[in-house]
């Protein structure tokens, strides 16, 4: 079993996967079979896509004796071409409308394209060469289709370091679309990828939905401790998704080919959350026929998931301490230190720092908990734009696993989810969506077939509502007023970073900057 993150334990499968075969041969029969490794990424845990498909786009070149390559999504709503994966250290993404450049020609023609010498074929986009100062001598482009026909990207290398693409290139490459089109199908990007989608591609950690600044910002830090061993604390109110950014931290490590073992110190009463943790030896109490390992010796290697860790007695919380400190723990009715390697990772809904205040909570456990600390807003403090995403992901998810694609959602039930204050969080709303979509008798889903708490606030006229930081609000002004004051509203929210800016306005950078400039 590796211990490599993610990119690399892709790189690898990737590598196996395309290594059938001498380089240049077409890839046919049993070659093509050899693909199918890459089913073994394990998509169902929450690792970070971007770093996933950067490692196949990286062997693909390798593999093609290319110079660089790009994965393009498209973005049905906005009628483009994203690269979403791609070489391009000189700007942060490729935006081409579908039909512009070769690769939005092969996005609508759904046909490859070769370019065998030079930038002369009349479909090439001279504009990006120009924006990125690099000279595309030879291309080579695929479509990327998803199991019923449907063009969903393109896998395109450039500039092929001895000679010219052959077709055995154009065979392989086609081969391998097939499989990136099969792993995409695995992941939450499948919601984003169907013709239909409303909204502007957006991803990060797979089966994870989120674009608003505070998620944004609870993925940066997730990616940046995945990388490390540090303690992790995640906080959170129930149901915002505390588990799953905590597994993305893990499956994203050099650990994820570990054990990920999850201790649920809220659901065990004092008298057994010791021996849960330690285990215990033989003899340790009436009926210890034999000695029995804990949770922590199962976690060696691997990461311990403390869930609900402000819950903990006191008298545990001074054995946790040591463990963090020491690495070692002694069994119940033990004697003998044992040590282990663990990565600990915690998660609370609680307020430790009252905890901490009122002696229910020791403090220097907490400041060895807290080392890196992950914040998840609430539901109600994610903005319009994040609820609709998630409304959407699950009613595509739950249409599919319960066989009712007919079903639609109407305004005035979309309306109804806008107007609660999702006191449960994610969870609540996952729930609701996946009953409306089990129960509803007809091929809509109205308002009547929500199973969903008492009216809000949000549907009371005159009722006082406490705004977000992330909600813009404005008095009644001229238009061309409340799009400036809007746009500074979201260039603060994003730092400044007019790029970020720029695609959660979902406009071009250089509109942006226009607008900005009048």
């Amino acid at each position: 079993m590796t211990t490599a993150a993610p990119r690399e334990y892709a790189a690898a499968v990737v590598a196996r996967a395309l290594s059938a075969g001498p380089v240049g041969e077409a890839m046919a029969g049993t070659d093509r079979h050899a693909l199918t490794a890459l089913r073994d990424l394990r998509l169902d845990d929450q690792v970070d896509l971007e770093a996933v498909l950067e490692a196949v786009v990286d062997e693909v070149v390798k593999r093609l004796e290319a110079d660089r390559g790009t994965l393009y999504l498209v973005d049905h709503a906005r009628g483009e071409l994203v690269s979403r994966v791609a070489h391009l250290p000189e700007i942060s993404e490729i935006r081409l409308r579908i039909g512009e450049g070769v690769a939005g020609w092969v996005a609508q023609n759904g046909r490859r394209v070769s370019v065998p010498e030079g930038n002369t074929d009349a479909r090439f986009a001279p504009r990006i060469d120009r924006e990125t100062g690099y000279t595309t001598r030879t291309l080579l482009a695929v479509p990327v289709r998803d199991a019923g026909g449907t063009i969903i990207g393109v896998l395109q290398v450039l500039n092929k370091r001895e000679g010219i693409f052959r077709r055995a290139d154009a065979a392989r490459l086609e081969a391998l679309a097939d499989e990136v089109a099969t792993v995409l199908a695995s992941t939450s990007l499948r919601s984003q990828l169907r013709a239909d989608h409303p909204r502007s591609l957006e991803f990060r950690f797979n089966h994870i939905v989120g674009e608003s600044p505070a998620m944004r910002e609870a993925f940066r830090r997730t990616a940046r401790a995945a990388r490390t061993d540090a303690t992790v604390l995640v906080r959170g109110e129930s149901g915002t998704g505390k588990e799953v950014i905590s597994r993305a931290v893990h499956v994203n490590s050099p650990r994820r080919e570990k054990p990920f073992v999850k201790v649920d110190c809220a659901a065990l009463p004092e008298q057994l959350i010791e021996n849960e943790l330690f285990g215990h030896e033989r003899g340790a109490f009436t009926g210890a026929d034999r000695t029995t390992e804990g949770k922590v010796m199962q976690a060696d290697g691997g990461t311990l998931f403390l869930d609900e860790v402000g819950e903990l007695p006191l008298t545990v919380q001074g054995k946790l301490l040591r463990l963090l400190q020491e690495k070692t723990f002694l069994r119940v009715g033990g004697a003998r230190p044992i040590t282990v390697d663990v990565r600990f990772v915690c998660a609370t809904h609680r307020d430790l720092e009252a905890d901490v205040a009122a002696g229910r909570f020791r403090q220097d456990l907490y400041y060895r908990l807290r080392v890196v600390q992950i914040d998840i807003p609430p539901l109600r403090a994610r903005g319009a734009a994040d609820l609709d995403r998630l409304i959407d992901h699950f009613f595509f998810e739950y249409t599919r696993r319960h066989g009712r694609p007919e079903l639609s959602l109407t305004r005035a039930a979309r309306s109804l989810l806008h107007a609660h204050d999702w006191p449960g969080n994610v969870r609540e709303l996952e729930h609701c969506v996946e009953s409306a979509v089990v129960l509803a008798p007809g091929p809509q889903i109205d308002r009547q077939n929500l199973s969903i708490g008492p009216i809000t606030h949000a549907e009371i006229p005159g009722a006082a509502v406490e705004q977000s930081p992330e909600v813009f609000t404005s008095g009644l002004k001229p238009l061309r007023d409340v799009e400036q004051a809007y746009i500074e509203h979201v260039l603060a929210l994003c730092d400044g970073n007019r790029s970020a800016a720029a695609r959660m306005l979902e406009i071009g950078r250089n509109t942006l900057l226009r607008k900005l400039k009048d």
